[in-house]
């Protein structure tokens, strides 16, 4: 790789927290198994001017459902697990499961034309999504609100909404459409989590830590961080702008509960979300990016597969599902959705640079995981700003690594 150009992401990084569009950000890249970069910038608690470091612990959000994606083949290359199994044959709850397409806060649900299936959960095509946006969202999603709200209420308090209960929970609710008829992000893969525990007869949260995270050492990777590892965790910054349009941005603290998942992550939670629960590190997620470009070898230990690699990374939505993905999903151009991944497929659709055959995800306070076993790169990007996901920093770092490949 052409080095001088990644010096580039120093600077771009600065540049972003100079102009207060994020509080603190780091990156880490690694091509052919090799550390090729690590830059920072920023702070993780503005208030002590606490630096964002290397060892800075981050709630991961929606990068959990990698994680969830992993646990879940690992059952399947077991036998344990079928794609093609129905939700309902596992948690009986789902055995009655109704479809509303009505808008607004009322409807008249009916039953499902066939059940949700493990790979409507992998796939997010099981018609639960996370919430009313607006006053059209169909029934469901304004019972999903409901949902969240006394996840949030929980979370910041009592906690005793254990995962299992989630799903009992969940299942009474409508979904947005016939499963496996439309692609919709949501909650799929916190049931998924449910499902788990279920098949494996363990806590979710153990089964990870013995089937991926002990494995890889990823020692600072749970769904809470323990009393003396607290120092290290971010604070959370919502960046507004100024209200004059001057063009000028802040960081304010954001201290609230969301989808579930408590903001101080000090006590393990009883609901073990495994669409967004966890905190790690940018070296602990390397590790488990590393697995993956290595086709499920890390260190001589093979966690996964080579063919169940494959298979996950390779996976592509039925036409007529990527379609409604596309529509719904534009900033995602060029890609599609499997296996609580996105995959290119068409590298000169997507909004950054790229090659096909990359995939990985991302989460709401903004880290990123990209695996590209094309080119045998792994990038981990962390920070912790409300409503981030994939976003322009995101995209520039890309740019920057993707243009400093050689021939």
């Amino acid at each position: 790789m052409e080095m001088k150009n990644l010096a580039r992401i120093q600077e771009t990084l600065e540049q972003y927290v100079k102009e207060n569009h994020v509080a603190g950000v780091n990156v880490l890249l690694y091509k052919d198994n090799k550390e090729i970069g690590y830059w920072q910038a920023g702070l993780a608690d503005i208030m002590s001017k606490k630096a964002f470091e290397r060892d800075t612990i981050c709630r991961m959000y929606s990068m959990t459902k990698t994680v969830t994606a992993v646990a879940a083949y690992k059952l399947i290359e077991q036998g344990k697990l079928d794609l093609g199994k129905p939700v309902r044959d596992i948690l009986p709850e789902f055995w009655e499961v109704k479809v509303c397409t009505d808008t607004g806060r009322n409807g008249k649900p009916h039953p499902a034309e066939r059940p949700i299936l493990i790979q409507d959960l992998l796939n997010m095509t099981s018609g639960y999504g996370y919430g009313a946006y607006w006053e059209g969202s169909t029934y469901g999603e304004f019972l999903t609100s409901d949902l969240i709200e006394e996840l949030n209420d929980d979370a910041a308090g009592p906690c005793k909404i254990i995962t299992q209960e989630f799903a009992k929970k969940i299942a009474q609710i409508p979904l947005n459409f016939e499963p496996g008829t439309d692609y919709q992000y949501g909650f799929s893969a916190d049931i998924l989590g449910a499902v788990i525990e279920k098949v494996s007869g363990k806590k979710f949260s153990e089964f990870l830590k013995e089937n991926i995270f002990d494995p890889l050492g990823m020692d600072d990777t749970a769904f809470y961080v323990p009393k003396a590892k607290q120092p290290r965790l971010s604070k959370i910054y919502k960046t507004v702008q100024d209200p004059n349009h001057n063009g000028k941005f802040a960081n304010l603290p954001f201290e609230g509960c969301n989808l579930g998942i408590q903001y101080k992550m000090d006590h393990a939670p009883s609901f073990e979300s495994g669409g967004a629960g966890l905190c790690s590190t940018i070296d602990d997620f390397m590790k488990f990016g590393l697995m993956l470009v290595n086709r499920g070898n890390f260190n001589g230990k093979q966690l996964l597969q080579g063919a169940t690699v494959d298979f996950m990374s390779g996976a592509e939505l039925r036409d007529n599902i990527q379609q409604k993905f596309n529509q719904k999903m534009e900033h995602l151009s060029g890609y599609t959705y499997c296996n609580l991944l996105r995959i290119a497929k068409e590298p000169g659709k997507c909004k950054a640079l790229t090659t096909k055959g990359e995939y990985g995800w991302d989460g709401w306070l903004g880290p990123y995981l990209g695996i590209d076993p094309a080119n045998n790169i792994v990038l981990v990007i962390t920070m912790q700003k409300v409503d981030a996901g994939t976003w322009e920093l995101t995209r520039c770092v890309k740019n920057i690594i993707y243009s400093a490949i050689k021939e």
